[in-house]
């Protein structure tokens, strides 16, 4: 799927902390002021609009690709304040993985997310306000959000959840130890610990040794015991912007 078409314009103004203060211009790559620090970083902002999610300036902060382990749930990429792949980042919504300095320097107010698979690219949006996507995920803690399991099914043609539990947001924890950084986890029963069913971006199972299995960086999984839509496994690519 080819990316979408972009402008790249960097310009330094001294107060914008997000690509949602310049919303008016075009497509491209920004320099951002860091509100912590008061240093500039580049990013890339999609101004016009975006699937479902509609326009007004966001901020791209992740790419990844479901087929690749760079974004496993345990990689110190969700724990840090480090740069991936940023000029893969800076071409915008290409199918290229990267993390921006967008991660833990820009605030937000609504998260926009997007799935391509099969050559078709899906979106949803949702509300939720943090100083930064770091500052909900990278301590571990689970954060519940309100999206609804039909907004997170809208992400993938054809997904599969079961009908109970549906437990979501950041960090997710499911079936004991298990985690999900961000997305939806389902079960047949009301309770959320034994789930074979879930939905978003870096799943992974624990084991009693401790050890992880069945990692998913992006996608839906649906195992056994009445899923909405049968067995799945989708693996997907997957996009993390912010306004």
């Amino acid at each position: 799927m080819a990316p979408i078409p972009k402008t790249i314009k960097n310009i330094v103004l001294s107060f914008q902390t997000s690509c949602y203060e310049f919303r008016n211009s075009t497509n491209g790559v920004y320099n951002l002021k860091s509100i912590s620090t008061g240093e500039y970083y580049d990013v890339y902002c999609h101004m016009t609009d975006i699937g479902t999610c509609g326009g007004g300036g966001w901020t791209l902060v992740m790419k990844l690709d479901g087929n690749k382990n760079t974004f496993t749930y345990d990689s110190v990429l969700w724990k840090n304040e480090e740069t991936y792949a940023i000029e893969d980042g800076l071409e915008g919504i290409s199918e290229k993985e990267s993390k921006l300095a967008s991660y833990w320097n820009t605030p937000f107010t609504k998260i926009c997310l997007g799935m391509s698979h099969n050559g078709e690219r899906k979106w949803t949006t949702f509300d939720y306000a943090a100083s930064s996507l770091y500052s909900v995920i990278a301590d571990g803690q689970f954060r519940a959000t309100t999206a609804g399991k039909a907004t997170w099914k809208s992400l993938i043609a054809g997904s599969s959840l079961q009908y109970k539990c549906n437990r979501e947001g950041f960090n997710v924890k499911f079936n004991g130890n298990s985690a999900m950084r961000i997305g939806i986890v389902a079960n047949n029963e009301v309770n959320c610990d034994s789930c074979d069913s879930w939905l978003g971006f870096s799943t992974a199972y624990v084991n009693g040794d401790g050890t992880w299995t069945n990692r998913m960086v992006c996608g839906n999984k649906a195992g056994c015991c009445y899923p909405d839509n049968g067995s799945k496994t989708l693996v997907t690519f997957g996009y993390i912007l912010i306004q």
